[in-house]
This record gives C-alpha cells, structure tokens and sequence, in this order.
C-alpha cells in the first residue's frame, strides 16, 4: 500500500518561509510541480510539492507568490531531487526567477543505471520500492480550487518517493562509480534550462527536412522562426498557435513576396494572413535581401552515401560504449549529436566532440571511426 503522508497546504507567504525554515538544514529535498500549459507558451503553475522527508507541503501559487525564502532554498542549499525535469525547471525559472541547484534529475540517474533512456515516476517507485503508485489523478484540473483529497494524495506521493528511489539509486551509482556523471549531466541540464529563457535564434536546425531547403530558403526560415521565438514569448501563446512549423517551412520554401502569393501557401488561411501577414512578408523579403556571400551554407543531405557512412561509423562506436556500460544508445549521444560530427567532418569544421566523462569514454572511438571513413 502506498504512504498516506501528512499533507501541509501552503497558502500565505508566511506558512510559505515556515516551511522553508523547517526544511532549511535537511540534506535532500524532493520536489515537483503541477501546471497548465494548452494556452500559453509559459508554463502557469498549479502547484508547488516539496519535501524532506517529513510532511509533504502543497504550495498554492495562485494565492502566494514565491518568497525570498523558497528562492534561497531553490537556488542554493540542500540537494534538491525531481524527475523528469525539464518542464518543472521552467515552472520554476517563472515563478521563482531562480535556477534550481544543486540538482539531481532521477530520470537522468536512471538512465545512467539502465537501458530504459526515460523511466517514469511510476516505473521508477515501482523499480526500487516496489509500491504502484494511483494514476487517476494525471491528467486533472489542477488549476480548479479546492483540489480534492485524491489529487492532493497524488501530489503529495509525487514528491515522498523521491527520497527513498535516490538513496537506492545513489548507493548503485556509487558502486558503478557513475554518480560523478549524473551530477554533471544534471549541471548542464540547469545550465541548459537557463539558456533556453532566452530567445532561442537556432530553433530552425531542429526541422528535419531543413536539408531539402536552398541556403536562401534556409535564411527564411531562420528568421521566420526567429520571430516566432520572440513573439510566442511575448504574447504568451504556444508557437502552434501563432504559426505552425509546417506553414513556417511552406513560406520559406515558395519565398512569396506579396499577399496573394503568401494567401496561396497551402494550409494559410485568411485571418492569418491577415493577422500576421506583414510580418511574414516583411522576413521573406529580408532573406531575399541578404548578399549570397552572407547566406547559411547549403544542409548536408543526410540520404547521401557519404553522410550514412560516417554517421553508421559513429554509431557503431556509441553503440559498443553503451553495449558495454549497459545503457541506451541516446544516453550517450543523441542523433542530432551524431548528425553534427558528420555535418563537421564534411565541411572541414572543427569537430564538435563531447566533452566530460562522455568525452573520456568516446572521442578517440569518434575520431578514429571517422578518420577510417575518410580514407
């Protein structure tokens, strides 16, 4: 049977700092969020759990705001755990203003112990403390007040594991001497997560049919995306809502360079058009602008033999390495890792290795797969 914790609601600055004070000298506290996301392009937080190991405090950020307590506590202080992330740093880089550190992401630890890349919460309680956690409540309201005794049990229990599955995972980290790596795999995912609250001017390089695209469309592209990025942010909105990728690629691929021609992309509508039309016009005819000499090379196709060689080359050395350490491939490096060695070696660019405990364990693998190609 799952725990039945003692359940805290935080609702006032001050219950919010006695909190703090309470956990203040613990060495690891757990944390998570619930939020809202449909709408907006910010996450709008719903709920703030955390704990040390004692009760479970349920914050209520829509009637308090973060306090300088829970900053310091967030930023600094005792190792705080959470899984899977990613998302919840946002939450909190926008609620709080604040990185959270030091931190350790329990997916990450997992991964770096198996060959199951993203284990959920569920999974992973189910894994080391061998309880099934309830799943009615994933996919609630959590923005509807009062919240239901189930929900705050769901929330509480998202957070009151944590403790338990980290020691299990810290003691098998320790003994696979690997908790080095998870400490800085989670550093840079801080590190990552604070970067990306900037405008991100390098979204375009994720399509993967921006090789199918000239370098002139290429530019349009990027600055379409571009001001996407800052607009979705400014406005609140998801980047869907305001263009979509696929009709982003469709303007940069025809180039219109008037109304008419923008209103026959397939797919844009009238009140687009309208709405943002200028805008998107305004960027095409920019990139039409630009000198050929300052336009992005050509993209590297990656259906041509000499890209799938070397990147069939690379891939064989990742696989060996995580065959060896007993994880997944994408542990190690991910595809679009892959992809950039190939695209460097080929253009004679520096190439792009990894660096830290990946570096030590593949670089010389990496460089000698691709200097054997290149004979």
């Amino acid at each position: 049977m799952p725990l039945t914790p003692e359940i805290r609601w935080i609702d006032t600055p001050e219950a919010l700092d006695a909190a703090c004070a309470e956990v203040a000298s613990a060495e690891v506290i757990a944390l998570d969020t619930e939020f809202f996301r449909e709408s907006t392009f910010h996450p709008v937080p719903a709920l703030i759990q955390f704990t040390a190991g004692g009760p479970a405090f349920l914050v209520d950020p829509l009637e308090v705001a973060c306090t300088e307590a829970f900053r310091r506590l967030l930023s600094s202080g005792p190792l705080k755990l959470l899984h899977a992330s990613s998302e919840d740093l946002e939450v909190f880089a926008h609620w709080a203003g604040v990185p959270v550190a030091p931190l350790v992401d329990t997916q990450i630890a997992q991964s770096l112990l198996g060959e199951v890349p993203s284990m959920g919460y569920q999974k992973l309680v189910e894994t080391w403390v061998g309880e099934t956690l309830p799943k009615d409540e994933t996919r609630s309201d959590w923005l509807k007040r009062p919240l239901s005794e189930t929900q705050m049990l769901y929330a509480a229990l998202d957070v009151v594991y944590l403790l338990e599955v980290w020691q299990h995972q810290r003691e098998a980290l320790e003994r696979q001497e690997r908790r080095a790596w998870v400490e800085a795999d989670c550093a840079d995912l801080v590190a990552q997560s604070a970067r990306s609250d900037a405008t991100d001017g390098q979204w375009y390089l994720r399509h993967r049919q921006l090789w199918r695209l000239a370098p002139r469309q290429v530019e349009a592209y990027r600055r379409l995306t571009r001001w996407r990025e800052g607009e979705a942010r400014r406005r609140d909105v998801p980047r869907g809502w305001l263009v979509p990728d696929r009709l982003l690629y469709a303007i940069a691929e025809q180039l219109p360079e008037n109304r008419f021609e923008l209103a026959r992309v397939e797919g844009l509508k009238p009140p687009l058009v309208k709405r943002e039309g200028d805008d998107l016009l305004r960027l095409v005819r920019e990139a039409l602008n630009v000198d050929e000499r300052d336009l992005p090379p050509a993209p590297l196709s990656p259906m041509a033999p000499e890209f799938k060689q070397r990147l069939k080359a690379l891939k064989r050395v990742v696989n060996a390495e995580a065959e060896a350490l007993g994880v997944a491939p994408e542990v190690l490096l991910k595809r679009r890792d892959l992809e950039a060695l190939v695209g460097a070696d080929l253009t004679g660019q520096p190439l792009p290795l990894p660096g830290g405990w990946r570096g030590e364990r593949l670089k010389a693998g990496l460089k000698a797969a691709l200097e054997e190609v290149s004979r």
